[in-house]
């Protein structure tokens, strides 16, 4: 089952954005009245705020684009205050602000930013309201709520997909082992067929050849000979094709790597005469795919991940190719390093570069 990734349009649809345009409403609508240049500063100031939290709530990750967008919104939302602040509900803002600061950053860092933002706060009111202290310490608690509640479902939405890494691990692992198995029990059989029935119908045979000499039994015995050498014949047969039909089936087991992981969609051009029959080079290339998805779901925001598997010259040759933008030159991590050192373990190469397009591209060769 395909999963599709989620849009730019499906993360500002998110319930916690929805909740948050709410609020800006709410704010909105409590704007006090006054004079022309009052009022476009009052709602220029607000419109500013809502363009800025949209932009980086469209933003699924942490980003440089997404921190100046947050900026502006603590800006914006300042100047709000400041400006309306007889409406009494201004400090909201920084509530909205608050949820997606803590999704961004950790939550140490998170309450070093709303501290110096909740300052500013303290410092914006102190010229226009009686009591600053209060109004800061109340909505610095519903900010405290927020950035709790975004906190642990942030942490949520990583461990569940910490949780998909492994458990793709696992149904690939264990699509390798079943064929794994299936392998082995056809080697079982195509022994069993050749040590016993091959080898008693070899003595069948002798036994008739030497019976074939004497006039009266010679028609049957010539058919019971030409029925053993049918029938030893058919077991070579079946037994060359238990041998021969023993391949790792690819198709299922990067089916099953992919198939729970959120984004990106797996697209696998697998040709027909790529065969994989050693389990150690199966499981390079299974690993090596492994690694493009966790790289291009992690780092490049890609959609799809394209996997090519082809047969050329006596090598196999392993082509990925995603639909995301990496940021700069590709530079081997923990994962990469890992995938080369799988490589080179089984003989073969390993080539990264940054597409023109801006994509990561991996190129695998193993020996056949």
């Amino acid at each position: 089952m395909e999963i599709t990734p989620r849009s730019r349009w499906h993360r500002l649809l998110h319930p916690l954005n929805l909740a948050g345009l709410l609020t800006w409403l709410a704010v909105a609508a409590t704007l006090p009245y006054g004079s022309a240049e009052q009022l476009a500063l009052r709602w220029g100031s607000a419109l500013l705020f809502l363009v800025a939290f949209l932009f980086a709530a469209s933003y699924e990750r942490p980003s440089p684009q997404r921190s100046v967008a947050l900026l502006v919104e603590a800006v914006a939302a300042l100047a709000v205050i400041r400006l309306a602040a007889s409406s009494g509900v201004a400090p909201a803002l920084l509530v909205m602000l608050a949820a997606q600061v803590a999704m961004s950053w950790p939550l140490r860092i998170t309450l070093v930013v709303m501290l110096l933002v909740n300052l500013g706060m303290y410092l914006v009111l102190r010229e226009v309201h009686s009591h600053p202290a209060a109004v800061v310490l109340i909505f610095a608690g519903f900010q405290a709520f927020a950035m709790l509640t975004t906190h642990y479902a942030s942490s949520a939405e990583q461990a569940r997909d910490r949780l998909a890494l492994v458990n793709a691990d696992l149904l690939a692992t264990r699509a390798l082992l079943a064929e794994r198995s299936r392998d082995m029990e056809r080697l079982r059989l195509s022994r069993e067929l050749h040590d016993v029935a091959g080898h008693k119908l070899t003595a069948l045979r002798l036994h008739l050849r030497a019976l074939a000499g004497r006039t009266d039994a010679a028609p049957e015995l010539a058919l019971c000979e030409q029925l053993s050498a049918e029938l030893l014949g058919d077991i070579r047969a079946v037994v060359h094709c238990l041998r021969d039909s023993g391949q790792l089936d690819m198709d299922t087991a990067l089916h099953a790597l992919a198939a729970p992981l959120p984004r990106p969609r797996l697209q696998l051009q697998l040709d027909d005469d790529v065969q994989v029959s050693d389990t150690a080079k199966a499981e390079t290339l299974l690993r090596c795919v492994q690694e493009a998805l966790t790289n291009s779901a992690r780092h490049s925001d890609a959609k799809v991940l394209q996997v090519a598997l082809q047969r050329r010259d006596g090598r196999l040759l392993l082509a990925m190719e995603d639909d995301g933008q990496l940021r700069g030159e590709p530079r081997p991590g923990n994962g990469l390093t890992g995938m080369r050192e799988r490589v080179d373990e089984q003989g073969g190469s390993l080539q990264l570069q940054r597409a023109a397009s801006g994509a990561l591209q991996i190129r695998v060769e193993l020996p056949a």
